[in-house]
């Protein structure tokens, strides 16, 4: 008997409705996954048949084929354990419904073992492309409550914590409320950021600077010798920015959902992202990558803060992929098989010393500029020995003090 559930994944920072079809014949006990399924969605036959069993019902030792549609698109987390399972028990008849229903729900989970749902990323994506699809009702874990309580109205987002329990409701035994939404008005209310601007004592200049940064949306330089407080300038600065709206609460939370992190204690990003990335970073890291694309720190920054610390550090190749980001507020990152870009709109502030040393200009450059500098002439004559490089700085010493 053949079966059919609506399932979604992500693809960049989109949701894509993916049609499960299920069908169980007569044949030898194969579990059958196609439709360009990643290694997680193949070993869903493993989570699947365990959940099943251990949940009381029985599962068909029969050939079970299951077909992600449309299938010329990758297929990728473990969100489609719940959809399978429930796939499975409608095409044995242990569940019965109206099929009817089946273009009106989502359904979106991973499976323990026990029968127990677990939460995936980048259920606020998928909320939405349901929603944009028709989709009146989509069921989600219960662990993603938060996440889902951000949508906007128009889609009933239904909480679930056990395979029973999605069977149940799925015909009709009970009934489960769903999540109500809420609000852009509370959102920003309550937001800590653990530290704020008041905090800064004197530096008058560079609090106007930051001042006129934040009302522009200008990329900022501190250069200055350690501990004149360019780190916590840089960490106060998203505490004067404006509140984000429900929009940018929305996408922000979208990426930090794809990427599977969260931005603070909650789960909703309502405060402006900081991010500080080390300097020993890849390219991948910073713009985002992977064999399968995935956010990287310029889009985790998305309407908030980038703050690289010890500028020249960084590898050249690394800054250089920053023009992009910061010309035109998205990055683009193609594959052979895809081109995927992530939005990447933020301020971007750095961090540096005056000089090797970092006290250049500062009352202890008597004891250190002498350093310095012979440290640059290292550089400029590599081939040389230090004690070739020790009559050089000698005799240019003694030409000054002539």
């Amino acid at each position: 008997m053949l079966s059919k559930i609506t399932g979604c994944t992500v693809i960049g920072i989109h949701g894509w409705l993916i049609e499960v079809e299920v069908d169980v014949a007569l044949g030898l006990p194969v579990f059958a996954t196609v439709g360009l399924p990643d290694s997680a969605v193949r070993e869903s036959r493993d989570r699947v048949k365990a959940a099943i069993k251990n949940c009381g019902y029985e599962f068909p030792s029969r050939k079970i084929t299951v077909n992600l549609a449309p299938a010329d698109i990758k297929k990728e987390g473990s969100g489609f354990d719940l959809p399978i399972a429930v796939g499975i028990l409608e095409a044995t008849e242990t569940l019965v419904m109206d099929r009817s229903r089946h273009k009106t729900f989502c359904i979106v989970g991973e499976l323990s073992l026990d029968g127990g749902v677990r939460k995936v990323n980048g259920v606020l994506p998928m909320i939405l492309a349901a929603r944009e699809q028709g989709i009146s009702k989509i069921i989600v874990p219960v662990e993603n409550m938060e996440e889902a309580r951000v949508s906007p109205p128009g889609i009933d987002v239904i909480p679930v914590s056990t395979l029973p329990e999605v069977v149940e409701y799925l015909a009709g035994l009970v009934d489960i409320s769903p999540i109500p939404p809420l609000s852009g008005t509370p959102l920003t209310e309550n937001v800590e950021y653990g530290v704020d601007f008041s905090d800064i004592k004197g530096q008058k200049h560079v609090k106007r600077a930051l001042e006129i940064a934040a009302s522009g949306g200008h990329n900022v330089l501190l250069k200055g010798p350690p501990g004149s407080g360019k780190t916590m300038l840089a960490k106060r600065f998203p505490t004067i920015l404006p509140d984000m709206s429900l929009d940018e609460i929305l996408e922000t939370t979208k990426i930090y959902s794809i990427a599977g992190k969260k931005a603070g204690e909650s789960l909703l990003c309502t405060a402006r992202p900081f991010r500080a990335p080390h300097h020993s970073i890849s390219d991948a890291g910073l713009i985002g990558g992977g064999t399968s694309p995935r956010p990287g720190e310029v889009s985790l920054a998305h309407n908030g803060v980038l703050f690289l610390d010890e500028l020249p550090e960084f590898k050249k190749n690394v800054l250089e992929l920053l023009r992009q980001p910061v010309e035109e507020g998205t990055v683009t990152i193609v594959r052979a098989k895809m081109a995927l870009t992530f939005p990447a709109r933020f301020s971007l502030f750095a961090a540096m010393n005056p000089c090797p040393c970092g006290f250049y200009g500062t009352a202890k450059i008597a004891a250190t500029v002498q350093v310095c500098r012979f440290t640059n002439m290292k550089a400029e004559f590599p081939a040389l020995s230090w004690i070739g490089l020790i009559f050089i700085w000698k005799f240019r010493r003694s030409i000054t003090m002539k």
